[in-house]
């Protein structure tokens, strides 16, 4: 089973952001000189209906693996609910070569507190921790080439200031990913709520 751990976003976030997207993807459509093909983008947009903040990828674990991790995500505490807010893209790794178009995400010290028991949490049973330095965000798009990047580049500025709204989260979730032809398919496992740490 092909495992992680995630915060849902709200309806009206997935809107704004997809309205954002559907503004966006006409700057990375680009048709070749003298060529009779259809426009070719150069992004791979996501699908916002089914985004999600990931807090933890787990990757490929056996079934019997999955209980321990049910049981060891239920044993996490806490106390208080997560503001959040989501606002403004920017690019990994860099403006200038960018290989993903995010959003970001604003949070307290609790988002990043989450994401460390998380960690502690799964190491005991062989799950290794993620060494990059947890970095909350939505992936807008995946760059293949920097084809329409200029054009791209000129709609973001052109859009102003970008709100997509909030949420205040009070549980996380354990998802398992199934690949299909049409895209990832998540169902949810298991719910968790702050305050509780039991599962639903």
């Amino acid at each position: 089973m092909r495992l992680f751990v995630a915060l849902d976003i709200p309806e009206a976030v997935r809107a704004a952001i997809g309205a954002f997207i559907a503004k966006m993807r006409p700057a990375c459509q680009n048709i070749l000189a003298g060529s009779k093909r259809s426009p070719r983008p150069s992004a791979r947009w996501a699908r916002i209906e089914v985004a999600h903040i990931t807090l933890k990828f787990i990757g490929e674990v056996p079934a019997e693996t999955t209980e321990l991790i049910k049981a060891a995500l239920a044993r996490i505490r806490l106390p208080e609910p997560i503001e959040m807010k989501f606002r403004n893209v920017g690019f990994f790794p860099n403006n200038r070569r960018p290989r993903v178009l995010w959003a970001g995400i604003e949070a307290g010290a609790e988002l990043g507190a989450l994401a460390a028991a998380i960690e502690t949490s799964l190491e005991p049973l062989g799950i290794a921790r993620e060494q990059r330095v947890f970095s909350p965000h939505l992936t807008l798009a995946r760059f293949e080439t920097p084809r329409g990047l200029d054009e791209l580049h000129d709609a973001i500025a052109a859009a102003g200031s970008l709100e997509f709204g909030g949420d205040i989260a009070k549980e996380f979730h354990l998802y398992q990913s199934i690949h299909k032809p049409a895209g990832a398919e998540y169902t949810r496992l298991a719910t968790y709520r702050f305050a509780e740490g039991e599962p639903l």
